[in-house]
């Protein structure tokens, strides 16, 4: 696997997700008992942004601009959206940086275990050698936290069902081979196989070639528990695989999870619009019953 989301980092994409994983955390902590959170493409956990625009050969135009860069000082903001944009503020000012625009961004790992309680605890996974070695060193203090140089699809055997019985499964895979919607699809039944009552999050992108019906089709298909789909397009799909928007579908909602995630949407999709083309919409994929 050659992906590096160090060049991703901060955009439009990872505001959606990450507004909606923390959402996600909160929800779930409305109750005191823990969970465990899974990730199965869990990356590097922290992103200089400085660094976003060096390639391996050549100068990369950096993509956080039009995603955090836009939220940065922005008002008005849902409590949603607000929370998440408290949290990377507090971590890239940790990291000492002062200036008027963000420096370093906390991926997925470093967002939820910021809010982690004792009861909580986090299994990560990345199967890129140096994007773990650089995860277990960004998570090294981070307690009940473990890094595994594994497959996250396969690790979902290992860690479903867990002994406290309630679990947030975030796979979010780099979409680089052929089949990668296949995996991640039998990933997620064999998960709710394990744990019937599991919250699943699969993120997915939107281009010419990875169009939202057909995604949505598949998990109608399947899923045998509530299905909410949260979109955000910034341009019109066009052909090809460029990415134009992205989706986060989620497997047995938190209570009221859907309210937040459509004041979160209607917000973030004019504010990160970049063409014609662009919103946001928020579907029950599988009704509640």
């Amino acid at each position: 696997m050659n992906y590096r989301h160090q060049f991703h980092a901060g955009n439009f994409a990872d505001v959606l997700k990450h507004v909606l994983l923390v959402e996600l955390v909160r929800a779930l902590q409305r109750k005191e008992k823990g969970f465990v959170f899974l990730d199965t493409h869990a990356g590097r956990g922290r992103y200089d942004l400085a660094a976003a625009s060096a390639g391996d050969s050549l100068v990369r135009q950096p993509e956080w601009p039009e995603g955090i860069g836009r939220l940065w000082n922005a008002t008005g903001l849902p409590e949603a959206v607000t929370s998440y944009l408290a949290m990377v503020r507090a971590h890239d000012q940790s990291r000492g940086s002062l200036s008027g625009a963000p420096r370093f961004y906390p991926g997925s790992p470093l967002l939820v275990a910021a809010m982690a309680r004792p009861v909580d605890r986090l299994v990560l996974c990345e199967l890129n050698a140096a994007e773990c070695d650089a995860l277990r060193a960004v998570m090294a203090p981070t307690r009940r936290c473990e890094v595994r140089r594994a497959d996250g699809y396969e690790e979902l055997a290992a860690v479903l069902p867990p002994l406290e019985r309630r679990a947030l499964v975030l796979i979010d895979p780099p979409y680089e081979v052929q089949d990668e919607f296949a995996r991640a699809f039998a990933a997620m039944k064999e998960g709710l196989r394990r744990l019937a009552g599991g919250v699943f999050a699969l993120w997915y992108p939107l281009t010419g070639r990875a169009r939202a019906d057909d995604i949505l089709a598949a998990l109608r298909e399947f899923a045998p528990a509530p299905v909410l789909a949260v979109e955000l397009n910034v341009a019109a799909v066009g052909a090809g695989p460029r990415l134009s928007g992205c989706g986060l579908a989620v497997v047995n909602p938190p209570w009221r999870f859907d309210d937040a995630a459509r004041e979160a949407a209607a917000v973030l999709a004019p504010l990160l619009a970049q063409g014609p083309g662009s919103g946001g919409r928020v579907e029950w994929v599988v009704p509640p019953s």
